[in-house]
Parts: structure tokens; C-alpha cells; sequence
């Protein structure tokens, strides 16, 4: 406990540290600003009943901070930088050139790889704020714009969009933690007052049950989350004996820590993002006047909207997504070869390939337990929904282990911080 307070202590009196987590409110009061200045036009009551059918502009609320739900002027969030990011990463799984760039240029090649990235977000943003502001317009949700109204507001949209993402760099920059990510959270936590006011509000003295296992079911999965972010798989490894002159180096022991869960939260942003386009999509030929092309929007609008198969298909997502980015962001061949150059070896392992292999046995195992836990905390809300007919529960769960995932990365990070400074 009194290391903690020492720690503590050193946040709040180190200058370095200070600036940087100021820097970090300065940019969530920024945010927020901009996620309160609705674009021209809105018809506030079609857009909440709007909102209220349909479920996934609620998690798409998440990636805008809360900024949807009034159509602010960052109403797309970072929706189209964390799109744009995982089409880089599925980039890297078919051409060479593009892994070679994230994974063996150093940091002058993530710095082009982040690059791309951010040229790829504004077609995406022109994209998806086009369709969006078209099914708005379909739904008499915004007045009837004319032409230049509609490209004023599609301007504006992006570069809100643009706008968020320039923000969430100078805060991974010049902050802590990852900016993308605080944004998010951001966004969640803005968004706990409304949701708890509308809980009192619809509240039912005969729900109290319900009430009380949800509260025990938030504790059981934040105490879940925290156990499988932080649980580790030891790997040990030991240093050859090396003689030099009269001296002996090497001869110790250590391990290699795999984490049960290394993709972190990212599946479910992943898959989260990966969700809204069809939906999109489909909303926006449901509209078209050819007959054919307006039934085939129509069907798979509600096939989408089919709690089953959204559920079904979020689960398979977030599995799928984090054995992708396990792949992209962790590479045993390359482990192998490092530990190679540094004279170590697995024991009862041979060095070089079998090394690679005896590592990628393990990280599969253990990668589907994490995977298993993601999709299944996924879904849980939504089968809370279908229990209690509760609507508030379904976006909870994912807010949830967003919120817990980036705190914890948050904490890490600034704990590295101070013993930097302590060293």
C-alpha cells in the first residue's frame, strides 16, 4: 500500500507526468465539445425513436463517444481510422511487403504503415458518412437538404471524423495510453449517466432480481476481464554458458511470458466496426426504387437485425479477430531467431524452427481460451436482453470490457512511466 501512495505521489509531483495526463483531460474536454454540436437539421424525436430500433447505432454510439445519439458534427467517431487500420492488418496477412513493413522496418516502417493508415481513413470517412447521412435523409431524421446542405454536412462529418483521429495521435504522442482507445472510453463513460438515468427511470420494484444479478454479473465479468488480460503463460528459457577470458556469462534462467488474451480489447473493436458496414449497406438498397434490388435490402436488413444471427455472428467475429490479431502483432519465428542470436533455448527444445513451433503450439491453446472468453462476454448482454427485455443490458456488457480492457492498459502504462522516472 505505501508503494502505491509513493507512486501516487510521484504522478501528481513529477512535471513530465503531470503535463501528459492533463494533456489527456485537455483532449477528453475538447472531444466532448465537439460531440455536443449537433450538425444543422436534426429532428431530435425521429432520431431517438430511430435509436431506439435499432441496436447496433448504439455500439456504433461507442466508437463517436456518445456523439451519434445527437448527430454531432463527430458523428462517425473513430469508426473509419479503426476500419482503415484493419484493412492495413489484413494487408500484412497477403502481401510481404506490407508485414516486412510493421514488422521487421522498426519504427521509421510503423511510422509509414501508421501513415497509410491515416490516407486510408478519409475515403472510408467520405464513404461511410455518405450512406449514413443518405439513410438520415431516407429517414427523415434531417430535413430535406438540398444538394449543397448535403455535401456541407458530409464535409463536415469527415472532417469531425479526420478531426477525432488527429486528436487520439497527440494523445498516444503526447499523453498516455493509446489515444483511439481513451476516445472510446471517453465516449462510454460520457455515456454512464444517461444510462443509469434510464434505468431509475423504467425502474420495476418487481425487477429487483434482475437488477441485483446484473450488478453481480458486471462484478463477476470486470473480476473475469481483469483475470484473463493479466494471466500468463511462463515459457522458461535458458541463457547458454558463455566463457570470455576468465570470465563466465550467461548460465541463468528466466521465462517468456505469453498473455492468454495479447490482443487485448482490439477483437471487439474489430468486430464491432466490421458489423456496421453491411448494415450500412443493406439500409441504404432498402431504399432504392428498383423493386429487386429494395427486396434484397430489405431481407438482409432484417436478417441482420435477427437477434439470433447478429449474435451469432458477433460471437464468430470477436473469435476470429483474435486469433487474426494474435497473428499480425505476435511472431514466433521471429521470438525464435532473437532468442537464437542471444545464445538461449527452450529447454528440451531445439533452437531455430522446432523453437518456433513449440511457441505457436502454445500461443494457439492458449489464444483460444481468451478467444472463447471475448466472444462469449460478447454475446452475454445480449442474452441478458432477451432474459430481462431490458434494452439498457445489450450495450452494457461491450461498453463493459472496453472500459475495463483500456483501464488496465491505461494503469500498465503509467506504472511503466513512474518506474522509468524512479530508475
Amino acid at each position: 500500500m505505501a508503494t502505491f501512495f509513493a507512486k501516487l505521489h510521484l504522478v501528481f509531483t513529477d512535471k513530465t507526468l503531470r503535463l501528459r495526463i492533463l494533456f489527456v483531460l485537455l483532449a477528453f474536454i475538447v472531444f466532448r465539445f465537439l460531440a455536443s454540436v449537433p450538425v444543422p437539421g436534426v429532428d431530435p424525436v425521429k432520431l431517438s425513436q430511430f435509436f431506439a430500433n435499432n441496436q447496433l447505432l448504439g455500439l456504433l454510439n461507442i466508437f463517436s463517444g456518445g456523439g451519434l445519439s445527437n448527430l454531432s458534427i463527430v458523428m462517425l467517431g473513430v469508426g473509419p481510422y479503426i476500419t482503415a487500420s484493419i484493412i492495413m492488418q489484413l494487408l500484412t496477412m497477403v502481401f510481404p511487403k506490407f508485414k516486412a513493413l510493421y514488422m521487421e522496418e522498426g519504427e521509421a516502417g510503423r511510422k509509414r504503415f501508421s501513415q497509410y493508415s491515416r490516407m486510408l481513413t478519409f475515403p472510408l470517412a467520405l464513404i461511410q458518412g455518405f450512406a449514413f447521412l443518405i439513410l438520415l435523409d431516407r429517414q427523415g431524421i434531417l430535413s430535406h437538404l438540398t444538394r449543397f446542405d448535403f455535401a456541407v454536412n458530409l464535409s463536415v462529418v469527415v472532417a469531425g471524423s479526420l478531426l477525432l483521429m488527429w486528436i487520439g495521435e497527440l494523445v498516444t504522442e503526447f499523453g498516455i495510453g493509446n489515444g483511439v482507445s481513451l476516445i472510446i472510453f471517453g465516449g462510454i463513460v460520457a455515456g454512464l449517466p444517461a444510462t443509469v438515468s434510464q434505468l431509475i427511470f423504467s425502474y420495476d420494484p418487481s425487477k429487483i432480481p434482475v437488477y441485483l444479478s446484473f450488478v453481480l454479473l458486471a462484478l463477476v465479468i470486470t473480476a473475469g476481464v481483469v483475470a484473463v488480460t493479466e494471466a500468463e503463460r511462463p515459457i522458461p528459457v535458458t541463457y547458454a554458458k558463455r566463457v570470455r577470458g576468465t570470465k563466465v556469462y550467461g548460465g541463468v534462467s528466466t521465462y517468456l511470458p505469453l498473455r492468454m488474451n495479447q490482443a487485448g480489447v482490439i477483437p471487439i473493436i474489430f468486430a464491432l466496426s466490421f458489423l456496421l458496414f453491411p448494415q450500412m449497406f443493406f439500409n441504404i438498397l432498402s431504399y432504392v426504387g428498383n423493386d429487386t434490388v429494395n427486396n434484397i435490402g430489405k431481407f438482409f436488413t432484417t436478417l441482420i437485425a435477427n437477434q439470433w444471427f447478429y449474435g451469432i455472428s458477433y460471437f464468430f467475429l470477436v473469435f476470429l479477430f483474435t486469433y487474426f490479431y494474435t497473428a499480425v502483432t505476435f511472431d514466433p519465428e521471429n521470438i525464435s531467431e532473437n532468442l537464437q542470436r542471444g545464445g538461449a533455448f527452450i529447454p528440451g527444445v531445439r533452437p531455430g524452427h522446432p523453437t518456433a513451433l513449440h511457441i505457436s503450439r502454445i500461443l494457439l491453446r492458449i489464444t483460444l481460451v481468451g478467444a472463447l472468453f471475448l466472444g462469449v462476454i460478447a454475446v452475454l448482454p445480449l442474452i441478458m436482453q432477451g432474459l430481462t427485455e431490458i434494452r439498457t443490458l445489450a450495450i452494457g456488457g461491450t461498453s463493459l470490457l472496453i472500459a475495463v480492457s483500456v483501464v488496465l492498459d491505461l494503469i500498465r502504462k503509467i506504472d511503466a512511466q513512474v518506474s522509468m522516472r524512479e530508475y
